[in-house]
């Protein structure tokens, strides 16, 4: 290694200059930034979601900045929700890595810190508005969208040898495609799902769900399958359960099952069709130690910049909330196969999908649920 030091001592090995190394191998630039100050803490804590997307962000995000600044990132795992800043847990949190819909909910809860978002992140190679560098929609008034991500519905090869479910109407046909369905214990996408599989359009599923004929007739079309629905709330779990055979269809994330069928050549393939489009953000919780505010900004500037962005999109395919970003996106590192072509927001997948409406998931979060919950003691006690 072209880093060592002249003399292998266990004293002239620093963690900073060990982690350098390892982003030097992994083909990750390491910004200049300048190293920890004296004010800075030695460490933060990032609640993140785990699993193949914590380990991608270990790798893009995590270890670069700490070889960039001295500051260990240690992480804590949550499976969503608004109320996630408000949890017991939480008080030892520096940031939070959630959707943006339910920061949007959070945030108007008063469990989030406001952001002067339009500072954080840096401005665009070569010049230019950093806003205008920015997806629409990225910038809320306590969190900063850093990729886009989608909630789709993946099936288990296996269990349909001759034809394939390919819409969502087939996610909802239980007699030519019979099986489980594992689903999110979670009103987000199910009722949305359930609209299209009745055919409403796409431009008129949110102005539909805002009234209460149309929830009515969410859950109407989700009672038809009801005996037919695995839950899950672990964001590991629908990959778990289409591998075992418990359930045929699964709900999840797109780079949960983009792991499993090209990292780990399982039979999940992903339905494309009536894929929701969100963005996932970082916020501060309001329970955070107020000392470490500062180094979680830095951390928010650091892990916003379009190379950061670039290399998480190219270890999983979650796509860049810079334009800049996008540009630089190459090949997987292990697999080889060139990540654009997976992003969710790729042109060819687009015309598929609907776009959550964050301001309105924060505004009607709490009736949702209240409707969802309802209808789920309505089952227990069939």
């Amino acid at each position: 290694m072209k880093d060592r030091d002249p003399t292998p001592t266990a004293a002239g090995f620093s963690r900073r200059r060990v982690l350098a190394g390892l982003a030097a191998l992994a083909g990750l630039a390491v910004p200049p930034t300048p190293g920890r100050a004296e004010t800075d803490p030695t460490s933060l804590t990032i609640a993140t979601w785990g699993g193949v997307y914590e380990a991608a962000q270990r790798a893009a995000l995590f270890d670069p900045f700490t070889a960039a600044t001295g500051i260990v990132i240690e992480t804590a795992r949550h499976d969503g929700g608004p109320d996630v800043p408000g949890r017991p847990e939480a008080r030892g949190w520096d940031l939070i890595d959630m959707g943006a819909a339910d920061a949007g909910a959070a945030c108007a809860a008063g469990l989030l810190v406001p952001l002067d978002t339009a500072a954080l992140p840096a401005p665009p190679p070569g010049g230019g508005a950093t806003r205008e560098d920015f997806l629409p929609g990225s910038f809320g008034r306590c969190a900063l969208a850093h990729s886009t991500f989608a909630t789709v519905v993946a099936y288990d090869d296996r269990a349909f040898p001759g034809r394939k479910p390919a819409s969502i109407a087939d996610v909802f046909d239980i007699e030519a495609f019979p099986g489980k369905r594992a689903f999110r214990r979670n009103p987000g996408a199910l009722m949305e799902w359930a609209l299209m599989a009745v055919g409403v359009p796409r431009a008129q599923i949110y102005d539909l769900l805002s009234t209460d004929r149309g929830i009515r007739l969410a859950l109407r079309e989700l009672d038809r399958i009801r005996e037919h629905i695995l839950w899950w709330e672990a964001a590991e779990a629908p990959v778990e359960l289409l591998e075992s055979g418990a359930a045929v269809m699964a709900s999840g994330f797109n780079g949960r099952f983009f792991d499993a069928r090209v990292m780990r050549d399982r039979p999940i393939i992903i339905i494309w069709d009536g894929q929701l489009v969100a963005q996932e953000a970082w916020a501060i919780p309001a329970a955070a130690d107020p000392a470490h505010r500062a180094a979680a900004e830095r951390f928010i500037r650091f892990a916003t910049g379009p190379d950061r962005q670039a290399a998480l999109a190219e270890r999983l395919p979650y796509g860049p909330t810079r334009r800049s970003a996008l540009e630089r996106i190459g090949l997987h590192p292990v697999a080889g196969v060139p990540m654009a072509d997976h992003l969710p927001t790729a042109p060819h997948r687009m015309d598929r999908a609907l776009v959550i409406d964050s301001a309105w998931y924060a505004n009607t979060e709490a009736l949702r649920r209240r409707r969802f919950e309802a209808w789920l003691a309505e089952g227990a006690e069939d």
